[in-house]
């Protein structure tokens, strides 16, 4: 799902809800906290994204959503929300003291959608975040309370159906919405959509299913399908034949059973309980989606079922490759998801589809009775390991910041697809912590690279490549977490091996983590012998490997912190045209960030900041707010050795709002600390106090975006 700003776009009016809307204005206004609860399918996300956008500009930070329904249980509950607010840790401390810590002088709306499933875990977070942090305030979706102390309630039911209703007006809307030509002109027409909509008790999403089945049926025609449907006690909640009669099951697919007996205990989808124990709407949007399952075809049948592992949006080629297999070829998934968009049984946003967490529980009901269930997991796992894969192979082409974004956008479904192969298949697991790991540390989830690498290792094989590789990355997130005993370890573990195996691009990784231990721990005579001995014991790996560049880059910082800026200028000048050549990115903005030091400590201020901006700006396309923080400190050096206080202390404030986001005071190499006391003594003097303090704090509190943006201007 896009967003903008820090709300996902709304794909469709928005109809109705005045009442609602309000009582959430005022009760957004009175409480901290206030939870929408209503049944599925009644509207409830909806209806929190409008209100959150208007309520957005009363607070101070904004407003912030946090999608909770791809959560299978609490593992990934605070890495989402702390992603959610922009929160990236890249320290030691429990995750739970870093998002409170950050939280804790913002004022801001949270929304956590569809929490039903999380209650207890999302009560206990909450419970902690409202405590700590006086300027919160939450909203939370779910079919039922949390329970949480200070809870407000506010009961989300169906749109009304009398007279012209607002149930009526999502009816012609949509009707509109998939044919502009189409309405409510012809006699009788309005009628029948009433008719409708009390047949469907206004709940919105029955009524988006049904206008979607319409196909090429009149109002009046889809009423009395709507009626017999109804009227039809064998077609009642789970009764409902999941294959309409006649219709051929797909070759070598097994047949399904009738009925919902198989549908998970724990199922989110209460929907699936025992229809009598239920209220009436619940059975009457079970009916409905029934209904939408009928229409579809065998194969658009098939592939909701199949569609259900995936956690996050997807595009068709993932759908291919998730989805394929036996009576489903490739090209029959590209026009059964064609099929389940006209149906509204999956949205689309651009190249982007989704599926609604309710149809979602019903496929997956299907997808166990089909006994597919474990087949579905296992394609899942095998899509997303050959991502990782491939993500890897390209982390020096041309498309590494398009890889690094798909690795951060499909975060949950690698972490799903990695919990399946630890269960089933430790050697696969293995090799995809140790390919994603890379990625995870860069884009700021440490704490899931550390968690992955360790569960992997632990759960064996005890030597082999893939193991070597989990090693390593167990230690480049030791060490972005500043734990430098532990990457100290892991630098000499992998060492060793590369060694015994003589593996020369493993030595070169090895030494890429033993060398940047060295620098950040102050022995840069130590890194740099130690990289200049192994490339050129290497000469073999060629000059475009991640493992080559990364060692020459630390040559290059060895360089610049023993004072040998002529030789690190010519080094780093090289480097930076290598990855050029290959398309690289991530090395290229270091080198970038080493030129832009090498020409401040050699009186180039100028040079200095036009080297910093280009930096930042690649840790920027490449969402890096450890990096983009580094590189605002630099600049707002170079700025203020031009005599723009004002701006320097604008810039070095933003740069500490960065360095909160990753939960660390200022780091980096021991020789940026005297840099940054002389930034701040130079802005001061050419400004005075009073205005450095006013700049420096203006900032620290701009939206993080907005500061980066007016950094990157060259108009000093």
């Amino acid at each position: 799902m896009t967003t903008v700003g820090h709300l996902p776009d709304e794909t469709s009016s928005f109809v109705g809800r005045r009442a609602e809307l309000a009582r959430l204005h005022t009760a957004l206004t009175t409480h901290r906290m206030t939870t929408l609860i209503g049944p599925g399918g009644v509207g409830k996300t909806r209806l929190a994204l409008r209100a959150a956008r208007v309520a957005a500009d009363r607070y101070e930070d904004g407003a912030w959503w946090a999608d909770l329904s791809p959560l299978p249980d609490h593992g990934l509950l605070l890495p989402t929300v702390s992603d959610a607010v922009g929160l990236a840790d890249h320290s030691l401390r429990m995750p739970v003291e870093a998002l409170c810590e950050w939280l804790g002088d913002k004022r801001l709306l949270l929304v956590l959608d569809s929490a039903e499933h999380l209650r207890t875990p999302c009560s206990h977070l909450l419970a902690d975040l409202l405590t700590t942090s006086p300027g919160l305030s939450v909203l939370v979706t779910s079919r039922r309370p949390l329970g949480t102390r200070g809870e407000h309630l506010v009961a989300v039911g169906p749109l009304p159906v009398d007279g012209a209703s607002d149930a009526l007006r999502l009816f012609a809307d949509r009707l509109r919405a998939a044919d502009p030509r189409a309405g409510l002109d012809a006699p009788g027409d309005e009628a029948a959509a009433a008719e409708i909509c009390r047949r469907l008790e206004g709940i919105p999403l029955a009524i988006e299913l049904a206008v979607a089945g319409m196909g090429r049926h009149s109002v009046a025609q889809l009423a009395d399908r709507i009626g017999s449907r109804f009227d039809d006690p064998g077609a009642g909640p789970g009764r409902g034949r999941p294959w309409p009669a006649g219709a051929p099951w797909p070759s070598g697919a097994p047949a399904p059973v009738p009925g919902d007996s198989a549908a998970p205990a724990a199922s989110r989808l209460d929907l699936l309980a025992d229809a009598t124990a239920r209220p009436r709407r619940h059975r009457t949007l079970r009916t409905a989606i029934g209904w939408s399952h009928e229409l579809c075809t065998p194969l658009e049948r098939l592939l909701w079922a199949r569609l259900t592992p995936l956690r996050t949006d997807f595009d068709a080629a993932v759908a291919r490759e998730v989805c394929a297999g036996g009576p489903l070829a490739g090209d029959d998934v590209d026009r059964a998801l064609q099929g389940l968009v006209a149906q509204s049984v999956v949205q689309r946003d651009g190249d982007r589809y989704r599926m609604l967490d309710t149809l979602r529980e019903y496929g997956r009901m299907w997808l166990a009775e089909l006994g597919e269930a474990r087949a579905a997991a296992d394609r899942h796992a095998a899509g997303f390991l050959g991502l990782a894969r491939r993500a890897h192979d390209g982390w020096t082409g041309p498309d590494q910041v398009s890889w690094y974004h798909r690795v951060a956008d499909t975060h949950l479904d690698l972490c799903a697809a990695l919990e399946h192969l630890l269960a089933h298949d430790v050697t696969a697991a293995q090799e995809m912590a140790g390919r994603v790991g890379f990625f995870w540390a860069c884009c700021g989830h440490l704490s899931e690279a550390r968690n992955y690498a360790q569960r992997a290792l632990d759960a064996g094989p005890v030597d082999g490549p893939h193991r070597t590789r989990l090693q390593w990355v167990l230690g480049v997130a030791a060490l972005l977490q500043g734990d430098f005993a532990t990457a100290e370890k892991y630098g000499a573990l992998c060492t060793a091996v590369a060694l015994y195996d003589r593996d020369h691009e493993g030595m070169l990784g090895a030494t890429y983590l033993s060398g940047l231990t060295r620098l950040m721990t102050g022995e840069p005579a130590a890194a740099l012998e130690a990289a200049e001995r192994v490339l050129r014991m290497a000469d073999s790996v060629p000059e475009d490997s991640a493992h080559r560049l990364r060692c020459r880059l630390i040559t290059v910082f060895a360089l610049t912190a023993l004072g040998r800026l002529p030789e690190s200028e010519a080094a780093a000048t090289a480097l930076r045209r290598a990855c050029e050549r290959t398309g690289e990115h991530w090395t290229r903005s270091y080198a970038d960030y080493q030129l832009a030091l090498i020409a401040l400590l050699r009186g180039r201020p100028a040079a200095s900041a036009a080297h910093a901006r280009a930096m930042l700006a690649g840790k920027h396309r490449l969402r890096d707010s450890f990096g983009i923080a580094l590189g605002l400190d630099l600049l707002a050096a170079a700025i203020a050795a031009q005599g723009a206080g004002e701006r320097a202390a604008r810039v070095y404030g933003t740069g500490h709002a960065y360095w909160r986001m990753v939960g660390h005071p200022q780091r980096g190499t021991p020789e940026l600390g005297p840099i940054r006391e002389t930034c701040e003594i130079q802005a001061r003097a050419a400004v005075g106090d009073e205005a450095y303090q006013r700049a420096f704090e203006r900032g620290q509190t701009d939206n993080a975006e907005v500061g980066l943006a007016e950094a990157l201007r060259t108009d000093l």
